[in-house]
């Protein structure tokens, strides 16, 4: 197929700096301070955006504070937020392309991805959490330890007020639309930075927003970089709740950031999460879900499933399947829909996951497939790589290195996968490949993650939570419980 071609009115976006978002007011930062922005599939600049000042996201706050303290949103009903949310999802969907074709510039998606997979999730979550703004409800309560008196009893759910919620670069619309929405629908008022990297889709949701009817202030959106803006945020005396996504390293420091005022913190770090295939598992299919587990989005997803143990008597069939499945992929631009990879977010990036490589191949892991950089073109490419015969001692196996590369080691015994698959600092996901029915359930209730999928994986749905053990994070996205932890519980107790 040919390429993409770049819309005008696309064009036209990326001709002009991308605005800050404070109060209502799209607006350039305070020092004028603007950073190049890279298509990560040429390695060109595509456009500029502005780089938020200390004094711009301290206004970002006060706006959001000074919106939740005047009710302009919590003052609207729990019906009339739910159509405000809902007139977003429409509105996304109205513009759908345009949504698609900024996912893929600066975020390297597939346009064909985006549009029929991450854009529609994106309008559904917010759709989604319309239905729970009317049903946010406490419940009565009995005194349990004091006799002969009457007393009325019952609990609410309040929102927490200003809530900061910081987005990763590896699918930015999405990821913001699982933060944004049920933070609203909860009633709370939002500062959003978007990674460096990929502000394009959230600045076009912020419009979206704005035409759909949040008030001013509620919706404030701010770019800049981590150590800077985002501990501003999380420090932010005004701000009660962080949600982060991005690395387990960061998330450490934003709780050391935020225990200033002990606001909530909810962490979607990261992960380094199994693939287990038993020798009755349905091998065609098991070979092509965990080749699609760790080659989708170029690795660059939290959930992806990066370690891969087959029991030993389909071992050298299921890694021989894996590799060539990766030796015949495509890798190219996100433009051209016709490949099967798109290219890693930045040449920083492209040079870590491609170190990690190296450094795997000089452990004595074998090169079962792929290895080498791709240097055509400009972009940011590395071949899908397989690594196989690896060991818990190398640095591949327990590392996250959030690209292409998989690492491979077989087992003989349903203990031992076990053991192997929970031999890790992260607990964020995993999938299970038999049938039979029993060792699935069994082996699913003995791993150690927040998600675990059966003869599947990645299948994501706004009703399931989703996030991880350990040092994959705190709390959970999605569902009714990521609604309630942009709320505070009070209880109340009336003598009668």
């Amino acid at each position: 197929m040919a390429e993409h071609a770049i819309t005008p009115r696309v064009a036209r976006r990326l001709e002009a700096v991308q605005r800050l978002l404070i109060d209502g007011q799209w607006q350039l930062a305070g020092d004028g301070r603007s950073e190049d922005i890279f298509n990560p599939s040429s390695g060109e600049i595509i456009t500029t955006a502005a780089t938020a000042t200390e004094e711009d996201a301290n206004r970002a706050v006060a706006a959001a504070r000074a919106s939740f303290n005047d009710h302009r949103w919590t003052g609207l009903t729990p019906a009339q937020r739910a159509k405000v949310l809902w007139r977003v999802a429409d509105l996304i969907g109205a513009h759908a392309e345009e949504m698609a074709e900024l996912e893929m510039l600066d975020a390297g998606k597939f346009y064909l991805g985006a549009l029929n997979g991450e854009v529609p999730f994106a309008a559904e979550c917010f759709r989604y959490y319309a239905g729970w703004c009317t049903k946010i409800e406490g419940t009565t309560k009995q005194l349990s330890t004091v006799p002969g008196q009457a007393f009325h009893i019952y609990t609410q759910r309040e929102p927490i007020g200003v809530a900061a919620l910081i987005i990763p670069w590896n699918g930015p619309l999405v990821q913001a639309a699982w933060k944004i929405a049920p933070a609203l629908a909860a009633g709370c008022s939002v500062v959003i930075k978007p990674a460096s990297q990929t502000p394009l889709s959230i600045t076009r949701l912020g419009e979206l927003m704005i035409e759909a009817g949040v008030p001013d202030g509620v919706i404030n959106i701010i770019s800049g970089g981590g150590s800077t803006i985002g501990r501003l945020l999380a420090e932010h005396p005004d701000v009660g709740k962080v949600s982060f996504t991005g690395s387990t390293e960061v998330g450490k420091q934003i709780i050391d950031a935020a225990k200033g005022n002990l606001k909530k913190v909810t962490l979607e770090l990261g992960g380094k999460s199994p693939v287990i295939v038993f020798d009755d598992a349905d091998l065609e299919g098991a070979i092509a879900g965990a080749a699609e587990a760790i080659f989708s989005s170029a690795g660059q997803v939290c959930v992806a499933g990066s370690r891969l143990y087959v029991q030993d008597s389909v071992y050298d069939e299921v890694i021989s399947g894996v590799a060539e499945i990766a030796k015949n992929m495509k890798v190219g631009p996100a433009t051209n829909s016709a490949m099967d990879m798109g290219p890693l977010i930045s040449r920083q990036h492209l040079q870590d996951v491609y170190r990690m490589v190296e450094a795997g191949l000089a452990e004595g892991a074998k090169l079962a497939a792929g290895g080498k950089l791709i240097t055509d073109g400009g972009g940011y490419f590395i071949e899908p790589t397989v690594l196989a015969d690896t060991t818990h001692r190398m640095s591949v196996v327990s590392d996250e290195i959030f690209g292409p590369v998989l690492v491979a080691m077989p087992f003989s015994r349903q203990e031992q996968v076990v053991a192997l698959a929970n031999d890790s600092e992260f607990g964020l996901a995993a999938s299970i490949w038999t049938r039979d029915i029993s060792k699935a359930h069994l082996t699913a209730d003995a791993v150690r993650a927040g998600l675990v999928w059966i003869n599947c994986h990645g299948i994501p749905d706004m009703a399931v939570p989703f996030g991880g053990y350990r040092q994959s994070g705190w709390g959970r996205e999605n569902g009714y419980e990521s609604l309630l932890q942009y709320t505070e519980l009070k209880s109340v107790i009336a003598r009668l």
